[in-house]
């Protein structure tokens, strides 16, 4: 996901984890994609793999709202035209906000115009701000454009629902449903067993996984490199459980999705897309497997109305 834009050119240029593409994060792309096509020139998204904080303070870094394929993925739907994924290392984190201004926006980018968010910043400790970068813009020949916060939209703000459960509260906050996705692996075949057939979702390290609990939402098969690219164009309904199922002991975490009114679908080995539209209730522990099915069928009822 190199540049194209080194040696061809100027760019409008914006900067940041854009860990969610949420829709403040949205309100400054845009904005980036207009100025881009008024000028006639390509927008760029630089953003930063892994996330600063897993190499600033390792073991402290937030749990992620996306993935580097999604988030360029995303980024690209808002017609950015370049994703540009710089390396961040332990030397980058030691660069000051001059540095990093003269070799990724000046010489590697040639940044005709630099869109921010007004709580931007950059360098070293985050040392610089919004007028530190109108100061560089003036030495390294570019022009900056700030843009007010969205109110109340944060990727901790995502981060925050999404840990309580509260999945539309995120997606009203993201512009879209909360997303997770993984490898469908064999799981222990108890929904399969009771007639509800679940791909188990194993998730990179890491992934902000909503709170233990039922959800409503959907299913689809994203194509990427390696993997088998199963059902194409499909996407089905579904009912998806988190946690440890407490009517068995000794189960790990995890996602497992339904496809609604789906038995035949063979998953193992695909990459999958869960997408969070409601929350349906919390983790219970059953008496009986009969009363476990009778709740999981009307689970499914639910799901389906509420992705009807």
């Amino acid at each position: 996901m190199g540049s194209g834009v080194q040696g061809s050119g100027r760019s409008v240029v914006t900067v940041g984890v854009y860990d969610g593409v949420h829709r403040g994060h949205q309100r400054v792309l845009g904005r980036a994609v207009a100025v881009a096509r008024e000028r006639g020139l390509p927008a760029v998204a630089v953003t930063f793999e892994p996330h600063p904080d897993e190499v600033v303070r390792p073991g402290t870094h937030p749990a992620r709202l996306t993935g580097p394929r999604r988030r360029a993925e995303l980024l690209r739907a808002l017609g950015v035209d370049v994703v540009e994924v710089v390396p961040f290392t332990l030397e980058l984190s030691r660069a000051d906000a001059a540095e990093f201004a003269r070799t990724v926006l000046a010489e590697r980018l040639r940044a005709a115009v630099v869109v921010a968010g007004e709580g931007f910043t950059f360098g070293r400790d985050a040392g610089g701000d919004v007028e530190t970068l109108r100061a560089l813009g003036d030495k390294y020949d570019f022009t900056v454009e700030v843009l007010p916060r969205v109110a109340g939209v944060s990727s901790t703000g995502v981060r925050e629902r999404i840990v309580a459960g509260d999945v539309e509260g995120a997606a009203a906050l993201l512009g879209r449903p909360h997303r997770v996705e993984g490898v469908v692996v064999r799981g222990y075949q108890r929904g399969r067993q009771l007639g509800f057939p679940t791909a188990n979702v194993e998730t990179p390290p890491h992934t902000a996984i909503p709170a233990d609990g039922v959800y409503a939402g959907w299913l689809e098969c994203v194509p990427v490199a390696n993997l088998p690219a199963l059902y194409p164009g499909e996407r089905w309904p579904a009912a998806i459980s988190v946690g440890t199922n407490p009517t068995f002991e000794g189960v790990p975490r995890t996602v497992e999705a339904y496809a609604l009114d789906r038995d035949d679908l063979e998953l193992y080995g695909a990459h999958v897309a869960v997408d969070f539209a409601a929350r349906l209730r919390g983790n219970t522990r059953f008496e009986s497997i009969e009363a476990l099915v009778e709740q999981i069928q009307a689970d499914v009822e639910a799901a389906r109305r509420l992705t009807a």
